[in-house]
Formats: C-alpha cells, structure tokens, sequence
C-alpha cells in the first residue's frame, strides 16, 4: 500500500493593494494544481489602503490593504526610500496571533510586499524576534524592505530553504530587487518566467520545491531527520 504524504499546511500573505479574498482568485490555478499537497490558510493585512488618487480602483472592486506603509500619510512603494515605517508591529501581532490559533504552519507564500513580510520573518525567526516557526518560504516578486528600520532585517543570511520566483519583464518590482532578496538565503531556489508582475500558475516551477519540502516533512514524521 502506497503511504500518503502529509499535506503542507501554507500561509499565505497577499501584496500590497489586494487582499486575502482578491490573493485567493488569484492563485486559483495553483491551489487546484497543488490540492492534494497543500492546503492554504489566507490572511487580510490589518490596514486598509486609502483609495488611488489617480481614481484606481482595488482589484476586482474588493477593499485593498497592506502591510506596511512608508509614511505617515499612508503611501508606499517598494522602488522609494524611506527613513520610517509605519504599520509593521500591527502585521506582526496578526501573523502571530494566525500562527496561534490556526497554526502549526510548514512554511509562508507571499506575493510582492507579502513577500517583503515574509522574508522579514524569516529574519525574525532565525534571530528569535518572533515566536512564530516555519520550514521554509516562497517568495513571488519579492524585495528587500527600503525602509531604513528595516534594515536591521538583512545583516545576515538565512539558512531556511526558499522558493524566489520572478518576472523578468516586472515593471513594479525589478529584477535585481527580486535578486538582491533571494542572495540573503543560502538555500535558496531561483526561478524566473518571462512574464510581469503576476503570480505565476504553471505547476512546474513549484513542483520540485513542494516536492522536496513534502518529503523533508514525511520523513521528520517519520523520525528519519
């Protein structure tokens, strides 16, 4: 009789300007592709983005959040400096108070500024900021925070394995953004597709890495690691 792998229990944190419900349609493919190896937990970022200015409306007309704001006047992007963060602790409470009442955890996916996040986590947990644990990150058209509290963040690699994929035409977050980030991790996976800034739904460039992380969690049940 063939022995069943244990799903990956995966929590997913959304970009900036979209949401837990947009971030699920998203992804739509890929949880389909995946359902029998990972099972998806989506989390709402607790700040609510004020409307475009330019009159833009929030994907599919849903309410738009993020994680973090630069500023006081509740901007953000990704590609601007800034000498403050506003909004970073309040995200942190609502990952750890995820983690406690839905958790365990096998690992984080996160999209754009929900990547930025979660390799703040990976920061966290590696330096034992955070009670939060996770076995390892994918990270889609992710970047390294440029708000300068969050620097402290990024004066170490990390050692938990990762997933980076991203697109080589992203005009929102650039390629060598996305490479700057995955040099922190010293077992890191790097996977690019020709496309823009999108979550990408072809199974094949997740596959190997769910695969590996499925094994390592069946054989850690199993007593062999």
């Amino acid at each position: 009789m063939t022995e069943v792998k244990k799903q990956l229990q995966v929590l997913a944190l959304h970009g900036y300007y979209q949401s837990d419900v947009v971030f699920r349609g998203k992804i739509g493919s890929l949880r389909k592709a995946f359902k029998k190896e990972i099972n998806f937990t989506f989390l709402r970022a607790p700040h609510k983005v004020p409307r475009d200015p330019s009159g833009k409306e929030a994907e599919e007309g849903a309410e738009a959040y993020g994680w973090w704001f630069n500023n006081k006047n509740s901007e953000f992007k990704a590609t601007v400096s800034s000498p403050e963060c506003v909004g970073l602790e309040e995200s942190l409470r609502l990952v750890e108070k995820c983690f406690e009442e839905k958790g365990p955890f096998d690992g984080i996916l996160g999209f754009s500024q929900g990547a930025a996040f979660s390799a703040i986590l990976c920061a966290m947990q590696q330096q034992k900021l955070s009670p939060i644990r996770f076995n390892f990150a994918i990270l889609i058209s992710g970047f390294k925070s440029l708000c300068e509290p969050h620097s402290v963040f990024y004066n170490q690699q990390f050692s938990l394995p990762s997933l980076h994929i991203y697109g080589t035409t992203d005009q929102i977050i650039p390629t060598e953004m996305a490479e700057d980030l995955a040099s922190l991790f010293t077992d890191a996976t790097r996977l690019t597709h020709d496309g823009g800034h999108f979550i990408p739904s072809r199974k094949h460039l997740y596959n190997d890495f769910i695969q590996k992380m499925l094994t390592i969690k069946d054989d850690s049940a199993n007593g062999s690691v």
